[in-house]
């Protein structure tokens, strides 16, 4: 994630695309103008402009910056650029760090990761424990209480 809390991780620069320094974007944000051509995207810290933008395999962008970026670098965006949530949604990175609890108060850990996942995102948690972001497991995330709470059962060894 990115060090400065005024910028979100939007990606990272994947694996090479050809010989002219593009790159495939692993994990890319969900929202694929992002990645346009002519978009202003903060590799490692620092202001940088797509000039190539096409389509890759699956659904991970192929882009071109204007300058060198190194493999695993973050791709992030400004906060206050993101589009506004209606209520009851959220962006995966606010849940990072929330405390994740069963119904009854059994706490599980921390959200230390939103996994993206083919069939939902999971939950990571700094304890061990994966959990599917989905409605039959979390019945709440609470982001000014810090908390989300779970339903009872997914967390258990099987």
């Amino acid at each position: 994630m990115p060090s400065d809390p005024d910028l979100v991780q939007v990606g990272k620069v994947g694996r090479p695309h050809g010989i002219d320094g593009s790159f495939f974007v692993e994990g890319p944000s969900d929202d694929p103008t992002r990645f346009a051509k002519g978009s202003t995207l903060y590799a490692g810290g620092e202001p940088a402009k797509v000039v190539v933008s096409k389509r890759g395999s699956g659904r991970r962008p192929v882009i071109k910056l204007d300058r060198p970026v190194e493999r695993g670098t973050t791709l992030a965006l400004p906060r206050e650029t993101l589009p506004p949530l209606e209520e009851d949604e959220y962006y995966n990175f606010q849940l990072v760090g929330l405390r994740v609890e069963e119904e009854g108060g059994r706490v599980l850990g921390q959200v230390k990761d939103v996994l993206d996942y083919p069939a939902n995102d999971v939950l990571e948690l700094d304890s061990g424990v994966f959990l599917p972001l989905v409605e039959a497991c979390v019945r709440q995330v609470d982001l000014g209480g810090g908390r989300i709470i779970v339903s009872v059962g997914f967390a258990d060894p099987e």
